[in-house]
């Protein structure tokens, strides 16, 4: 599908097929959700439907996880006409700060960072970031909410993978996704039948 095309029936999730499989090997993700956001309705129904189960629940605070996760955060707290707060990598932030390590779908170990000047004790926060696999950097991310007292309201990312702890987030959390339910094995298996339109498929990965 072009990147910039926008179909007349656009279906559940009909913009994840804009998304392409890595071709650069196994140290990237096995694909690549940004190329989604250059689409402005895709971007758009993104945020609707990751932002709609919770247009009525008590949320206070939206916080996305760096990087990709400012994106999706940002959108999401102007949907909700929320505060937006980020959980950032590592030695960016110049305020006083918490932070948790944590090991990415990589293995490779990281170190999450959040200020302490904005939660207070009770504050009701929707976690936000693109996508969640094993778990690791949502889960170091949402100690760091609750280390401060704070509730999470939520999780939104446009797919959680049923890894052991995607599935850990999914029992504990209430969530919202865009995948439906009848291609979650598909994303499991990191295998869209959607790839097939791609001039490079994953299957050229040396």
């Amino acid at each position: 599908m072009d990147v910039t095309s926008i179909p007349q029936t656009r279906g559940e999730g009909w913009y994840l097929a804009l998304m392409p499989p890595n071709i650069k090997g196994p140290m990237y993700a096995w694909l690549d959700p940004s190329r989604l956001y250059c689409n402005q309705q895709a971007l758009k129904d993104c945020i609707e439907d990751l932002a709609q189960p919770f247009l009525n629940d008590p949320i206070d605070l939206v916080a996305g996880i760096d990087a990709m996760g400012f994106i999706l955060g940002a959108g999401i707290a102007n949907r909700l006409a929320k505060g937006f707060v980020t959980v950032r990598k590592e030695g960016h932030l110049c305020v006083q700060s918490q932070s948790a390590a944590y090991s990415d779908y990589t293995g490779r170990r990281k170190v999450l960072e959040m200020r302490t000047d904005v939660i207070k004790p009770g504050t009701r926060v929707l976690m936000v970031d693109q996508w969640v696999e094993t778990g690791g950097t949502m889960e170091a991310a949402i100690g760091l909410v609750e280390q401060q007292g704070a509730t999470i309201a939520g999780i939104a990312t446009i797919c959680i993978e049923d890894t052991e702890g995607g599935k850990r987030i999914k029992a504990k959390y209430k969530c919202s996704t865009c995948v439906p339910e009848h291609l979650q094995h598909q994303f499991n298996s990191h295998h869209l039948d959607s790839f097939t339109t791609f001039h490079q498929p994953a299957s050229t990965l040396k």
